[in-house]
């Protein structure tokens, strides 16, 4: 299923406190879910089988690595889990880094709000807004990244750029 995000990636030690911030707008709480993306080596976009207790997916994107709210054009397939999805795939394309993280996720409409704690990269606020069926409209979808940023008091600088796969390439770099 295709579909376009608008979202942003920061940086936090204040965790706990942003998610204290979001649950007084009474939003969906759908659960922690202990996630591992296994990222393929691919030569355009990203690869990366999720394997959660939550969320298990194919997932292929391509966005620009800039720091702020982006554009992101996403190719979902969710999946019951199967061990021969993942062979598959590392025998195709091999193992490019594996990121291991648990992610408190929650939904105000189509906005969807990751609280991640990252195995090797620390405390990380994901926020999406997701046009699923083409009906918002790219401007909808900045106005409401826009919105959930200011009321996180987001700076410019806690904005990241790249991906946890390539946070963690350029760790072990």
């Amino acid at each position: 299923m295709a579909k376009l995000n608008f979202e942003f990636k920061a940086k936090t030690h204040e965790l706990e406190t942003l998610e204290k911030k979001l649950q007084e707008l009474n939003p969906l709480f759908i659960g922690e879910d202990h996630q591992i993306d296994t990222y393929f080596n691919v030569s355009t976009g990203r690869l990366k089988l999720r394997e959660g207790n939550i969320e298990n997916a194919l997932i292929y994107y391509e966005r620009s690595d800039t720091a702020g709210a982006k554009q992101s054009d996403v190719l979902l397939y969710e999946h019951k889990p199967h061990p021969a999805l993942k062979e598959i795939l590392v025998k195709l394309h091999g193992i490019k880094v594996v990121v291991d993280k648990r992610r408190r996720i929650y939904f105000i409409d189509n906005v969807k709000f990751h609280f991640d704690r990252v195995d090797q990269l620390g405390t990380f606020i994901e926020v999406e807004a997701i046009d699923h069926a083409g009906e918002s409209g790219i401007a909808k979808l900045q106005e409401q990244c826009s919105r959930y940023a200011n009321l996180f008091g987001i700076s410019q600088q806690d904005y990241i750029a790249v991906s946890y796969s390539d946070l963690l390439l350029e760790k072990q770099a």
